[in-house]
């Protein structure tokens, strides 16, 4: 069983893709079931985990309403205003359906580096624990020492570090980002996706720029937490999927069989509880 963990669907006449603009050029337009379907099975994926793009309920719906529709969606994560005075409630109520396996705030666009550790939000991660959800945490490197914080204020809260926290791979910023991410591996039990590494590399990047951070994550979490996932269509910016699911394989080759079909797909089905992948 192969899972991609991480992808997303858009539609531009949604309209609320604040991120989203021309400048983005190359998928600065709709993509949707029909334009994964074929990449998929050309490299034997069987089922994905569909991520939210938008902080908005509406998006969340959408994403519901795929999953319905499309079998191959085997778990969708959304979005929740976790800093309203109903979002225990609110959080309840998406939890009742079973499509729904996790929430994910933008932490990555909130300015406040310190947002996630607010005492407003302590209702909403204890109902993602309470409705037995994963919060997916969408971070970069300055996010990671107080996302340890979160997680041992929380340490019963599932949760997966999405892309690695985004490390600057085009810079070569190494040292920090390690300790930082090596410290949540050692002192938590979070996953952490093997993900939207090939956006933050330069333009003409190869498998060895890659290598090091790759290592780093594998030497951390081990083969037991890490997670595949595409990042599509962003990660189209720098890649096509077919170039991914290569680099990849590349990547984990020295790895036993077992390790390697772990990180494929036997770990997301653990973290996100796919029960309905047979």
């Amino acid at each position: 069983m192969k899972i991609d963990a991480h992808q997303h669907f858009w539609s531009l006449s949604r309209k609320d893709y604040g991120w989203l603009t021309p400048a983005l050029g190359p998928i600065y337009r709709d993509f949707l079931p029909d334009d994964i379907a074929p990449l998929m099975q050309r490299a034997g994926i069987d089922g994905t985990v569909l991520v939210q793009a938008a902080p908005t309920d509406a998006e969340t719906a959408f994403m519901l309403s795929l999953a319905e529709q499309h079998a191959f969606i085997r778990g969708v994560v959304g979005w929740v205003d976790f800093e309203a005075p109903d979002a225990s409630d609110r959080i309840a109520a998406l939890a009742a359906n079973p499509a729904l396996v996790g929430l994910r705030p933008m932490i990555q666009d909130i300015a406040d580096t310190n947002w996630m550790l607010g005492e407003q939000l302590a209702p909403a991660f204890a109902a993602i624990t309470h409705n037995d959800l994963v919060l997916d945490a969408l971070t970069l490197p300055r996010h990671l020492p107080n996302l340890h914080r979160l997680l041992q204020r929380h340490p019963q809260m599932r949760v997966v570090v999405d892309h690695g926290s985004k490390p600057q791979i085009r810079d070569g910023a190494m040292d920090q980002w390690a300790s930082d991410i090596a410290a949540i591996a050692r002192d938590t039990d979070a996953f952490c996706k093997l993900s939207g590494l090939v956006t933050e590399a330069s333009e003409d990047w190869s498998v060895d720029d890659l290598r090091p951070y790759i290592d780093h994550l594998l030497d951390a979490f081990g083969p037991t937490r890490l997670i595949w996932g595409s990042d599509w269509p962003v990660c189209t910016l720098a890649s096509s999927y077919e170039r991914w699911v290569e680099t990849t394989e590349q990547l984990l080759a020295d790895l036993p069989a077992c390790d390697r079909a772990a990180i494929w797909g036997g770990n997301a089905l653990r973290a996100y509880k796919l029960g309905n992948c047979t």
